[in-house]
């Protein structure tokens, strides 16, 4: 049997659609005023050699140069502009010179959101170096490992984080540690001039470490290379984004995150508009930091926009100037709920990977979609439990098949090169060789997608976090999906729990009942049993309080995953169970039931 779930019924029950003929009419038509700036976008994106001049710095100090006197960054409603940031920036520049730091040297940065962080990577990048941009929350080893990583010889710390650095060891952490405030004070009498390295840097060097999420273990750095960079700036932002010079991007999301530092400041960079820098995210604040900045954009994450509709309508949700927003996550579920409630006209949905080569975009504007890529990708079959794609055999991946759902892989070439890790074995580990021809080279992204047609693709799920259960991959976003949908349910996170004896993994949510309501088991399993497939509907449910997250909204499911459910707690945990199946409260007997409910062998 197929190892991925091809069926319609399965997409529609994530609530993902196929693109038409009319709808990729209708997005063209909606280009309208646009169409300019996608014709001039188009030509910077035939590839180039990544030894041309061409970097961050340098197209920064260009855009000031050009628009001096626009705003760029916005902060608690006090504006900079173009030519004032790239004074800073090289006063920043000239101090981290004297410090020592040169090309392909690291720079860590530690610090909450503020436009000094904008600053001081722009700095960075200008000398040639690299920006490291750690995680703000990290601590202990997980910091450790972190710092480990990039070798840092300079860390620009936010005054009131001494206490983060204090908690890892005194010999990892860099010779100089040097606070925003000091480095200000320093640079203040240094040259604002732009340095003159600037102009040798080349695009294929690394401009900065972005780290994963870490949700399932240690993070890793990956990297950005300026060329890359440009790619994002060119491909989101001028195709997808289109910002123009009059417009704001408000990023609320922290700065060492990609949709913020790359997507939000290079889509306005672009354009020579402004970036207003959200110190942090608020669902019950956002609209209002929105209208005071007088924002038409921001960057998202899913989970963003799930924590915004939670919210209690007020009147701020349609007295914004908002147009249009870029990120990746949107669930179709919520995507025509949270446009029409917030009035957004357009939704510039992105598929992309911190270390990746392959990335698609939402041009169109079509609803549901992370949208195309001029990049050559293969949808294919993979096992659901190592993550790699299946061949036949001949030796070569196996395709899926129009509208199939598969393993997403990115074509290693010319026009897409694979930046990857610090770490060269992490990076190889990523690579899927001979794939359909001898000697050719293709990224594993490690996601699941759906071909929409007409070149566009929906996001289903991470493979670490999919799971095998009765010959079926579970999608566990098709399954929080469904529990989302019932009525007394505010949260959920899926994931998959072995059973002995068993094949694959069974699959197990943990829930958060919505304020006010109260957990009905029986109304659940009905529930579930009409909005999911058999084989997806999860065996066990633990009622929990909260779910943790990382800093950018991703679940970690790691500890809950541990768990399993030998280990209760003070959490209720039920188990489907009976005829017809419902809900329960789990007791150690009844294992040996649903173990034979699996078709494994019971224990004697």
């Amino acid at each position: 049997m197929a190892t991925v779930a091809t069926s319609t019924g399965a997409a529609e029950a994530v609530g993902h659609t196929d693109v038409t003929g009319a709808d990729v009419v209708r997005g063209l038509r909606g280009i309208g005023r646009d169409w300019r700036i996608v014709a001039g976008v188009i030509p910077r994106m035939i590839p180039r050699p990544l030894t041309r001049k061409e970097s961050v710095g340098k197209t920064f100090q260009q855009t000031a140069a050009k628009y001096p006197d626009r705003p760029f960054l916005r902060f608690h409603g006090e504006s900079m502009t173009y030519r004032e940031c790239n004074a800073q920036v090289n006063r920043f520049a000239a101090y981290l010179t004297e410090a020592g730091v040169g090309r392909g040297d690291v720079v860590a940065v530690l610090s909450k959101n503020h436009p000094d962080v904008v600053l001081a990577m722009l700095a960075i990048v200008k000398l040639g170096a690299i920006a490291g941009m750690i995680n703000f929350n990290q601590r202990g080893a997980v910091l450790e490992h972190s710092l480990g990583l990039i070798g840092a010889k300079v860390v620009l710390l936010q005054p009131g984080l001494e206490e983060a650095l204090a908690s890892v060891p005194e010999s990892v952490r860099p010779a100089s540690v040097v606070d925003f405030a000091e480095l200000k004070q320093r640079s203040a009498t240094l040259s604002p001039l732009d340095p003159a390295v600037t102009d040798t840097v080349e695009a294929g060097e690394t401009a900065y470490y972005i780290f994963t999420s870490g949700t399932t273990g240690y993070p890793k750095a990956s990297k950005m290379s300026h060329h890359r960079w440009h790619v994002a700036m060119h491909g989101i932002g001028g195709m997808g984004v289109r910002l123009r010079s009059d417009d704001t991007m408000y990023a609320a999301l922290p700065f060492y995150h990609n949709n913020a530092l790359t997507v939000s400041v290079s889509a306005a960079m672009r354009a020579g508009a402004c970036v207003a820098v959200g110190e942090s995210f608020s669902a019950s604040g956002f609209w209002d930091d929105v209208i005071e900045n007088r924002a038409t954009a921001f960057c998202y994450i899913g989970e963003l926009c799930r924590y915004l509709l939670a919210q209690p309508e007020k009147s701020t949700d349609r007295t914004h100037s908002v147009r249009v927003i870029v990120g990746n996550g949107l669930r179709p579920e919520i995507w025509e709920e949270f446009t029409t409630r917030f009035g957004i006209e357009r939704v510039a949905e992105l598929y992309a990977a911190s270390e990746g080569n392959i990335g698609f975009v939402n041009l169109l504007g079509i609803p549901k979609s992370a949208g195309f890529s001029p990049l050559t990708y293969l949808l294919v079959e993979y096992d659901g439990e190592s993550g790699e794609p299946r061949r036949g055999a001949d030796g070569r991946v196996i395709p899926v098949g129009k509208r199939g759902t598969g393993l997403l892989l990115g074509e290693i070439n010319q026009r897409a090169h694979f930046d990857g890790y610090t770490d060269p074995k992490a990076s190889e580990k990523k690579v899927v060789a001979d794939a359909v021809k001898a000697g050719d080279r293709w990224f594993n992204t490690g996601d699941v997608v759906r071909d929409q047609g007409f070149g566009h693709i929906a996001f289903v799920d991470r493979i670490g976090d999919t799971f095998r259960w009765k010959g079926e991959n579970v999608a566990t976003t098709e399954v929080e999906a469904a529990l989302d949908s019932c009525a007394f349910i505010d949260q959920s996170v899926v994931f998959g729990v072995a059973v002995p004896g068993a094949d694959g993994k069974a699959g197990m949510a943990a829930v958060v009942v919505a304020e006010g309501q109260r957990f009905d088991p029986a109304a659940l399993a009905d529930h579930v049993r009409e909005t999911l497939p058999r084989y997806a509907v999860p065996l066990f449910i633990r009622v929990v309080d909260h779910v943790e997250h990382t800093s950018t909204f991703k679940n970690v499911r790691v500890d809950l995953r541990n768990q399993g459910y030998t280990s209760t707690g003070d959490d209720p945990l039920f188990v489907l169970r009976g005829t017809p199946a419902t809900y329960e409260v789990f007791r150690t007997e009844h294992l040996d039931d649903v173990v034979a409910s699996a078709g494994a062998k019971v224990s004697s």
